[in-house]
């Protein structure tokens, strides 16, 4: 199935200047792994303190913490869950985005290195996640930061894992994030949307997003039994999450499942921020992109976390 939008031409120039990442699948994963860890280092400010920390949990959990040098008292904190359709990535890669974020938002940042499908399963990611919030959350006055304005970050399905982190705070009531901050999020297994059989979209098609959900649900991938914290579209309460940022591309498979979740949140009493982006492909935001309307969606989520960020959360 085509997709019945046309890619923007400053992101398409930018595509075209980037070689093309290869399909997800069991017989690419090693390469994209190794492509990825390849990557050279990103130019830091020298401003912010980046330092890795070990959570002491069943497995240890690895995270990086992030803080603006020379900053004193208490700050807000963003926790960073990375991308990668639940098989790739390092959140030792987000030191670029902290050296940007602790600098302008004058905030703490925390991003968690969570197993990997498919040799860790659902529920390995999203309860390495889980435990590195509770240990922030218990570490908050040794690090610096109000937990009352502690929020979640992911894009693609790192948004997913964020997601999924806010539902089961909510149900289980110890932790609680004060917001949620969601880039494209990955949050629909079933793959029964118009948008999520595109084959012509960039950057992630639906063999690649089919790869990723077997590689995450394992023996629960196509079955009924699939759980609302391993995939949030499926949950059927939504009341009392936290208010809620949402953005996606029209060029990109997971734009349905996306407004269909926000128009869920919305009606469910959440604060809800929807922002769709005509010609935005999977991942247009990304900072080395240049053109208007990536430059515009780096901003308004900026500005979003900005508000977020100076607010004192209001616990439900």
């Amino acid at each position: 199935m085509k997709a019945s939008q046309e890619l923007d031409g400053g992101v398409a120039e930018y595509l075209s200047t980037v070689p093309p990442a290869p399909e997800f699948s069991a017989d690419s994963l090693r390469l994209i792994r190794e492509r990825r860890a390849a990557m050279p280092e990103p130019e830091l400010s020298g401003q912010v303190e980046h330092t890795s920390v070990v959570v002491p949990a069943d497995p240890p959990v690895p995270m990086r913490i992030h803080r603006p040098k020379g900053v004193s008292g208490v700050l807000p904190c963003i926790y960073s869950i990375h991308g990668g359709g639940y098989v790739a990535r390092s959140a030792f890669r987000e030191d670029a985005r902290f050296d940007a974020w602790c600098r302008q938002l004058g905030c703490i940042g925390a991003s968690v290195e969570y197993r990997l499908g498919p040799e860790w399963p659902y529920p390995a990611a999203l309860n390495d996640c889980y435990q590195g919030f509770k240990w922030l959350v218990e570490n908050a006055d040794e690090l610096g930061f109000d937990r009352e304005r502690l929020g979640v970050f992911g894009a693609s399905a790192g948004g997913g894992l964020a997601a999924a982190l806010s539902l089961m705070a909510r149900d289980l009531g110890d932790v609680r994030p004060a917001f949620q901050a969601l880039l494209y999020p990955m949050i629909d297994d079933r793959q029964e949307t118009r948008s999520s059989q595109w084959d012509d979209v960039p950057v992630w098609n639906p063999a690649s997003n089919t790869f990723g959900w077997q590689s995450y649900l394992g023996e629960l991938y196509g079955t009924p039994d699939v759980p609302a914290y391993a995939a949030v579209s499926r949950a059927t309460d939504l009341r009392g999450l936290p208010p809620t940022y949402i953005m996606v591309g029209t060029l990109d498979a997971f734009l349905d499942e996306n407004i269909a979740f926000a128009q869920r949140l919305i009606h469910a009493g959440v604060p809800t921020d929807l922002h769709v982006y005509a010609g935005g492909s999977h991942g247009f935001d990304i900072p080395h992109c240049h053109a208007d309307v990536s430059v515009r969606a780096r901003t308004e989520v900026d500005h979003w976390l900005a508000s977020r960020l100076a607010t004192t959360a209001t616990r439900g």
